[in-house]
């Protein structure tokens, strides 16, 4: 390592370790934590940003040059985490969910990607980014269904993010303006959400138009069966898989969990099992989660994933929320 990037490292540590002291205290003792942190001092040549160092924002306004690997956000965008599993979101045209695998039930996502842009890709004391999401939606993104194709946020007006951090959750909230498919557009906006001692993420998302095939999903690289249950009163049901589908070759669930009555369809896409939404200018809410085998205490069979999915199904029915 050069001896500018060891400055800039140490300089990124110090400036990140302040920046939490003052803010996050309550919820780093709480179990959750969400952040967004830019490059500050540098500038942009083309589609990277060069130079400066990562600090931590409660909101930005992507940049019009940011791309995928731009530089410029540390692990290329907004991360939330619980004492259980952490998540990640690209936030370029891809718009992929991503999942940080924990060792430890401790905070972690203030140290990701400080020594090194992508070293999460390497296991650690604290784990690794397991998921390969490709050219899917990961786990829980939006997309838009189109002749069997899933369009992603390849053109945006403008993207602006929100972190919130308190002692009972953590949310990250997405407001994008004027998303443009099929020569049509709409702002959306996504409130992702996530809380102490739990694997889910709480996703409510909105369309100023009532837009036909909009999407969620989860990434099926490695032709894992499709899992599918309904509650006892049709009303909540979900989608799953389970196996070897991690960077590591670790045994990982990951499910959707959706109000029947806001889905049109269920099917298998290209590259992900898809829950398709009716179009609708109303919030809609569902949960997406993963629970790989290594976490703490972690879930360690497919029979235990199954029960566990069906404990939270129980909940659903009867109390229309996990929170």
């Amino acid at each position: 390592m050069k001896l500018s990037q060891i400055i800039i490292f140490v300089l990124s540590i110090n400036l990140y370790s302040c920046v939490t002291s003052k803010n996050n205290i309550s919820t780093l003792a709480s179990n959750t934590y969400a952040e967004i942190s830019v490059k500050d001092g540098g500038n942009w040549n083309g589609k990277k940003y060069e130079g400066g160092i990562f600090k931590n924002v409660t909101s930005m306004s992507l940049h019009p040059n940011h791309t995928d690997h731009s530089f410029d956000i540390r692990y290329e965008g907004p991360g939330w985490e619980s004492n259980k599993i952490g998540y990640r979101l690209y936030l370029d045209w891809r718009n992929a969910i991503d999942i940080y695998g924990k060792l430890t039930d401790e905070m972690v996502l203030s140290a990701v990607g400080l020594d090194g842009f992508d070293s999460y890709h390497n296991m650690s004391n604290w784990g690794a980014d397991i998921l390969k999401v490709g050219k899917g939606l990961g786990i829980g993104s939006i997309g838009r269904v189109s002749n069997n194709e899933v369009l992603h946020f390849n053109d945006v007006q403008k993207t602006e993010v929100k972190i919130q951090n308190t002692s009972k959750h953590s949310n990250v909230l997405l407001n994008y303006k004027g998303w443009k498919t099929n020569n049509q557009s709409t702002d959306f906006t996504s409130r992702l959400s996530i809380f102490p001692n739990q694997r889910y993420t709480q996703h409510t998302i909105q369309s100023s138009t009532a837009l036909d095939g909009i999407c969620t999903g989860i990434v099926n690289l490695y032709g894992l069966p499709m899992i599918k249950k309904t509650s006892n009163s049709n009303n909540w049901a979900y989608l799953a898989t389970y196996g070897k589908q991690t960077l590591f070759s670790d045994n990982l669930g990951m499910a959707i969990l959706y109000k029947v009555e806001k889905v049109e369809n269920v099917f298998k896409g290209e590259y992900d099992y898809l829950v398709q939404f009716k179009p609708t200018t109303d919030k809609v809410t569902f949960y997406f989660l993963g629970a790989w085998e290594k976490e703490v205490n972690g879930i360690k069979s497919e029979e235990e994933f199954i029960m566990y999915l069906d404990n939270l199904l129980s909940t659903l029915d009867k109390s229309n929320k996990l929170n």
